[in-house]
């Protein structure tokens, strides 16, 4: 066993793939004590041959080869292949921050946390070439229950797997892995993660970049069927619930949660769907993956639930009829 396991899905990110793994090797940490896992999702771009010439150069490398199946079914195999006893899991077209994460590592292996969150930066991706780095805080850590970091932390809009150190072993025990074929895969996993968890360390420490808005990312563009990404993960998030011993308090942000993700639905289907009988399909699709949601916070929330249960075409048209007039008004503002 190792220390630690990176693994990074690969597909379809030429641009970006080389940094991301240069970003790796600048972490302050002897090769021996930690593996690279890279998972080749069936890219078809020159991904592998950018990088070709770092795997040649250092023996902890191991290249998964795979046809294309998804980020998460990319995931859940390197997952599978890791001997570390903790789990990073980059994206592919972001970076490590440089020498952020050896006092991650030393601190989860010192108090064998189940998790170990660090913090991010955001960077527009037209913004990445002039990214010299950040000024990093006195390192200080909190250390939580997974349930008190579900409640007091969790920011269900932020379910960001890459900022996480993850203990194999906890993992593998709660059987917790991502949900095959799905975009926002991220988010029951997380979820299921605080719920499960026993020790959770919140770090400061900027560990990752996050790059927004890069052409072609997998979330750049709603569409009816990424739609069906989100329904099932909120089944997923929602059938969550049955697990044992949640207090009142979880159970309750625990729905919230869920309503916030489907809130997002909404909201991406009326700005960003233009045909009536698409958002109806959207529509369909929640009935289908996600039956037996029913939100009862509040009156909002229980009008919600009653108009999706019998008046759910309309439900989404008064929407978007209101998204309409709120634009126009918007715009002749603006105009103004």
């Amino acid at each position: 066993m190792t220390d630690l396991s990176i693994i990074i899905p690969v597909y379809q990110v030429e641009k970006y793939i080389r940094a991301c793994v240069q970003s790796v090797f600048k972490q302050g940490l002897d090769d021996n004590r930690f593996e690279l896992i890279i998972v080749n999702d069936g890219t078809v771009d020159r991904s592998m041959e950018v990088i070709a010439d770092i795997i040649e150069q250092h023996n902890n490398v191991t290249v998964i080869n795979q046809e294309n199946q998804s980020l998460s079914v990319a995931r859940n195999n390197g997952i599978a292949k890791a001997k570390g006893e903790y789990i990073l899991m980059p994206d592919s077209d972001d970076l490590l921050i440089e020498n952020s994460l050896k006092p991650l590592l030393e601190k989860a292996l010192e108090r064998k946390a189940d998790l170990v969150v660090a913090d991010f930066v955001v960077i527009e991706n037209n913004d990445m070439p002039s990214f010299t780095g950040v000024v990093q805080p006195e390192f200080s850590i909190q250390e939580k229950t997974g349930q008190q970091f579900f409640l007091e932390d969790l920011n269900p809009r932020q379910c960001y797997v890459w900022r996480t150190l993850y203990r194999r072993e906890f993992l593998l025990d709660n059987h917790i892995s991502f949900i095959r074929g799905i975009n926002y895969q991220d988010v029951p996993f997380t979820h299921k993660c605080y719920l499960k968890a026993r020790r959770c360390i919140k770090a400061s420490r900027v560990l990752y970049v996050y790059r927004l808005n890069r052409p072609g990312a997998a979330t750049t563009r709603f569409t009816v069927n990424k739609s069906r990404s989100y329904s099932v993960a909120m089944a997923s998030t929602w059938n969550l619930r049955q697990i044992m011993g949640l207090s009142p308090d979880v159970l309750f942000k625990l729905e919230e949660d869920v309503y916030t993700s489907f809130k997002a639905l909404v909201y991406h289907t009326i700005y960003s769907i233009n045909k009536r009988k698409d958002r109806k399909i959207v529509i369909d699709i929640l009935k289908y993956e996600a039956p037996q949601l029913y939100f009862t916070h509040g009156v909002n929330q229980k009008l919600t639930s009653f108009m999706l249960k019998y008046l759910p075409y309309l439900y989404i048209e008064l929407y978007y009829i209101y998204s309409l007039i709120v634009f126009k008004k918007v715009w002749k503002i603006w105009k103004k």
